[in-house]
């Protein structure tokens, strides 16, 4: 008998196994063996832009850390100098027209510095960081970013003017770049700088030749971060002439006797130790009143400082000072030294009336 089986069987055909993925679990132990080189060597491979970026970031670190970095331990005078007032040379002037103003103050501040054998460093938004490696020529140099920008005109026909702090000691100086206690007591000094003032501190001053020295006025003591207990402040008083008093350690016990006289018209005011304080403006409340549309309600004060006498403007329209012999600045909410003589005017530029009707005030410092 015919087994009905036997006559119609044909061998199965294979099951077709799919290709193996590099993922499977159900993969046979020699698959796994095959594969997982290739598997591995393709996680471990890098992608090509990740590469290249590691490269780069490989080659930069070489170059800052490796043999091609230059690195030293110097004494250097580091000076900053900051235009003044950017913001509202900005608001002011437009965008524009202050951009390039303040384009061409770093301009005058850096051939200075070249000038003066000093080494420009780096500017950072209206304000310079230059280096020196001598002292005088960084005092040199301050006084002469000041004078340089006299050419300049903002609004109102005035000149530009800057803060600069100066600080001389041991840096750090790395590639393109200084760092060290001297860039930051620089830095800090320059933010305690009233326009047109070079600070420094009493380290760098006995630093200086003596007729730097001379120059120089101890006006503060205060705290520095980093730094244990206070230190002296000195401001390098370059604009003043012979009829202004230099009060050195000599000259103290005659601090009391410094007075300013003002005089409006007829008026006579006085600012002394005993009177430390005047206040101008329209309003009636003020010691010196001036009835003009200008004239903010409380315009500015002149206080009595360790014998100095700073002009403090807290108006609108800003205050104006002309010492005798310079041209007149503006000040407007900021301050400013009084020293010799010179006259004052509030919210107008400093011109002769013929009418009268906005007199200027005229000041002078005595030594009773």
């Amino acid at each position: 008998m015919t087994n009905r089986f036997t006559t119609s069987w044909f061998p199965p055909t294979p099951r077709k196994r799919p290709a193996p993925s590099l993922w499977s679990v159900r993969m046979r132990p020699e698959e796994r063996t095959t594969l997982q080189p290739s598997l591995f060597s393709l996680m471990r491979k890098p992608c090509p832009a990740v590469s290249s970026n590691k490269r780069k970031q490989t080659a930069a670190m070489t170059r800052r850390h490796g043999k091609s970095m230059t690195r030293e331990n110097v004494k250097l005078a580091i000076v900053f100098a900051d235009v003044a007032n950017s913001t509202r040379l900005y608001e002011s002037l437009g965008n524009k027209a202050a951009r390039e103003l303040i384009g061409q103050c770093l301009s005058v501040l850096s051939s200075v510095t070249e000038s003066h054998h000093g080494r420009v460093i780096k500017t950072i938004g209206d304000e310079i960081m230059c280096t020196f490696a001598d002292i005088d020529h960084a005092v040199d140099a301050a006084i002469e970013m000041n004078r340089g920008l006299i050419d300049l005109r903002v609004d109102d026909n005035l000149p530009p003017n800057i803060y600069v702090g100066i600080q001389f000691g041991p840096v750090i100086v790395e590639d393109d770049d200084v760092f060290g206690d001297a860039v930051n007591v620089a830095a800090r000094m320059v933010s305690l700088a009233k326009q047109r003032q070079i600070i420094t501190t009493e380290e760098t001053v006995r630093s200086m030749h003596p007729r730097h020295r001379n120059m120089s006025r101890n006006i503060d003591r205060t705290a520095i971060k980093g730094k244990s207990g206070e230190i002296n402040i000195y401001e390098i008083v370059w604009e003043e002439k012979d009829e202004t008093i230099m009060l050195d350690a000599s000259l103290d016990s005659l601090i009391a006797e410094t007075s300013l006289q003002l005089r409006l018209g007829n008026q006579v005011f006085v600012v002394d130790q005993n009177h430390p304080a005047l206040t101008l403006g329209r309003q009636s409340h003020n010691d010196l009143v001036i009835d003009d549309i200008r004239v903010s309600r409380t315009h500015a004060r002149i206080e009595y400082r360790r014998g100095k006498f700073v002009l403090i403007d807290q108006s609108t329209n800003g205050t104006y000072c002309a010492i005798q012999g310079e041209k007149a600045v503006r000040i407007k909410r900021d301050e400013a030294t009084l020293f010799g003589k010179g006259d004052i005017s509030l919210g107008r530029k400093i011109q002769r009336h013929p009418s009268g009707k906005m007199p200027f005030i005229h000041f002078e410092v005595k030594l009773a």
